[in-house]
């Protein structure tokens, strides 16, 4: 890794981690698929995995996060099953129509949020099969999980701080089921792995510091407008990437 790739890298993490610190999820939409054009994609996604992991304990841990651990919990079944389902698939299936796919469901949910069309009114419970499923399988094939646990939990809390702490809880637990995988194939064994945690870490913790300041003093509907901003950023960059494979 040459100085201009840390450099890059850098200023990379910290936006990824500016934004997960205000609305508690979004640091791998934006981190991967901008990682991905300096370094190599296996290498990048178990990098960010970890950092993600390290976020999660940091946001769920703080005394003022409220984690509504009985919205997390019927996810969590589901999740798994999703994820084991997802890796199964993802060296079976082709991968472009999935991505495109992937990347239209994400844009639809974008512009809802960005147009604040979405209704107001809690969902069921029950939702949580699908999107548990869901959630699982997409973050298994594309490292992107977060859009469905987004749309299902933004219309389950409405209050900011328990939405971005929830969010924050949930993926401790899906990180660490996806941690044990990687570790058993040998991705976070990787040369330079350690050395690139060892630097990236420091910055994901500015990065989140100044993403909370910027929490504090945002509204519900604000934290909404920048999540559909980063679903429709998510999706775009997943159509670029689905048409260039």
């Amino acid at each position: 890794m040459t100085l201009e790739t840390y450099l890059a890298a850098f200023f990379i993490l910290l936006l990824a981690y500016l934004l997960r610190g205000i609305t508690g999820f979004g640091s791998g939409l934006i981190a991967i698929p901008l990682l991905a054009h300096i370094l190599p994609l296996t290498f990048v996604v178990p990098m960010v995995l970890v950092l993600d992991f390290a976020a999660s304990i940091v946001l769920s841990s703080r005394k003022h996060m409220q984690v509504r651990w009985d919205e997390v919990r019927p996810l969590v079944p589901t999740s798994i099953v999703g994820i084991l389902l997802g890796s199964f698939l993802l060296i079976t299936l082709p991968r472009e129509p999935l991505l495109v796919s992937l990347a239209l469901f994400v844009i639809f949910f974008g512009l809802r949020y960005v147009f604040n069309v979405h209704g107001e009114n809690p969902i069921s419970r029950w939702w949580s099969v699908p999107t548990g499923l869901s959630g699982g399988l997409i973050g298994a094939l594309f490292g992107t999980g977060g859009p469905p646990y987004v749309v299902y939990l933004s219309h389950r809390l409405h209050d900011k701080t328990q939405l971005r702490g929830t969010l924050s809880g949930l993926f401790l637990l899906d990180g660490a089921f996806r941690i044990i995988t990687f570790l058993s194939l040998g991705l976070l064994l990787q040369a330079d792995m350690f050395t690139a945690l060892l630097m990236g870490l420091p910055v994901t913790g500015i990065g989140l510091y100044l993403g909370n300041r910027v929490h504090l003093g945002i509204t519900h509907r604000q934290q909404l407008a920048i999540i559909g901003g980063l679903l429709l950023l998510s999706g775009s960059s997943l159509l670029w990437k689905a048409f260039i494979s």
